[in-house]
């Protein structure tokens, strides 16, 4: 019996489908199909889980990027407006502000802020404004209504323009949790930084001139010390940062490895005359060709006997030719060492907050072409969040090269 009084008949194959065998007042009920034909595929394959940590990660970067702008943007305005309009207007200074042309964009932001005050939604008293919700589109309004006001402090008004058109079709897209795609991300991130540069807030890193500082680094650079990047290999290291990006415009280089093939196969001996020309002092510091400890990593690497030792001499050869050609050869200097090599390292500018390091330790078996990269900043990290300032990997490369330059010998 039904709980609405009906009798629900019986299950057996006798009175399926017979409604002529359904006594009366019964309720005829439809056989439930197998539970695995029907509904949907709720399991995500690994496929379908790559696709959505892509998409999450893109999506992070970006909205990184348009959280910083819009911050920044709205300090912008408040430093700006606020001494205008406040002393009338008071607290209504951003509505005063708006002006009739902005009525009904304001009146939205001022009902949210109101409702977010009865939830409880704003946690920090230094958002309880108007302005801390107003969208990016609002804040840029409100720039180009008072442009004269900002343009002392702005030199190009299309520029700000252009970047923020740019960012808006990603805002749109994070906003709504859709796919981004990686060229719009990219977009997204130049437009950042442009934009970023344009209001006065580019990055106070001195070696962002070579490796720009990344905005996810800004936020938990403090996470990996001063270890800016890692590639598997060296050809994924020379797509991402070429060897004129590396070396190109440096004051300073030391290099310390097997056979150096970083610089000398991938920098001409032409630009590395200018660079030295131009002030650059070089200290190169490669594995003797004639020691013991090439024989025994031509073994690891299981090549013919001698096919290092005169590819390094050959790269020594080549290395002394360009030294041949300075006006000073005593600012290229050339030593080999005969311990066993463990790193290959180039410290660009080491002696400065603004170096880099491009670092790679020797692996049995593996050529070092083939072995992962680190890529590091000198200096100091670039978040500090309270805790010990604990040194990085840059200084420990630096000193062991400093130590092994000291027991080595020159190459006349």
């Amino acid at each position: 019996m039904g709980s609405g009084g009906l009798e629900l008949p019986p299950g057996d194959e006798g009175h399926e489908g017979s409604s002529a065998e359904v006594p009366p007042g019964t309720v005829s009920l439809a056989r439930p199909m197998e539970t695995h034909s029907i509904g949907p595929e709720l399991d995500w394959d690994a496929e379908a889980w790559r696709e959505v940590r892509t998409r999450a990660q893109r999506a992070g970067r970006a909205y990184i990027w348009l959280n910083l702008v819009e911050q920044r943007l709205r300090a912008v305005v408040a430093a700006v407006l606020r001494p205008i309009y406040e002393p009338v207007h008071g607290d209504d200074w951003v509505v005063a502000a708006a002006g009739p042309a902005g009525q009904e964009w304001v009146q939205r932001a001022v009902a949210v802020r109101e409702v977010s005050r009865r939830k409880g939604y704003l946690l920090d008293p230094a958002d309880d404004n108007v302005l801390s919700f107003l969208t990016l589109p609002q804040l840029r309004e409100l720039m180009v209504q008072h442009w004269p006001c900002f343009e002392p402090y702005v030199d190009e008004r299309r520029d700000v323009e252009l970047a923020l058109d740019e960012l808006e079709v990603t805002r749109n897209v994070v906003s709504r949790n859709r796919a981004l795609s990686e060229a719009v991300l990219n977009q997204a991130e130049r437009a950042s930084a442009r934009l970023l540069e344009v209001l006065g807030a580019g990055g106070d890193v001195p070696s962002a001139r070579r490796l720009p500082v990344d905005a996810v680094e800004d936020l938990v650079g403090d996470r990996y010390s001063d270890v800016v990047a890692v590639h598997s290999d060296r050809v994924r290291l020379m797509r991402r940062f070429p060897a004129e990006d590396i070396f190109g415009g440096a004051r300073r280089l030391d290099a310390v490895g097997i056979g150096l093939n970083l610089l000398v196969q991938n920098f001409s001996g032409r630009r590395l005359v200018r660079l030295a020309e131009g002030g650059c002092r070089v200290r190169l510091l490669f594995l003797n060709p004639a020691s013991s400890a090439v024989k025994r990593r031509e073994r690891e690497l299981n090549i013919k006997r001698g096919e290092l030792s005169r590819a390094v001499e050959m790269n020594i050869l080549h290395m002394r030719r360009v030294r041949a050609r300075l006006r000073d050869p005593g600012a290229f200097e050339i030593q080999v060492y005969d311990e066993t090599p463990r790193f290959t390292a180039y410290l660009v500018d080491g002696d400065g907050s603004d170096g880099i390091a491009v670092v790679q330790s020797y692996l049995s078996r593996t050529r070092g072409m083939e072995a992962p990269v680190l890529v590091l900043r000198n200096g100091s990290r670039v978040v500090k969040s309270g805790e010990t300032d604990e040194a990085g990997l840059f200084g420990t490369y630096r000193e062991e090269f400093e130590a092994a330059w000291v027991d080595s010998r020159p190459v006349s």
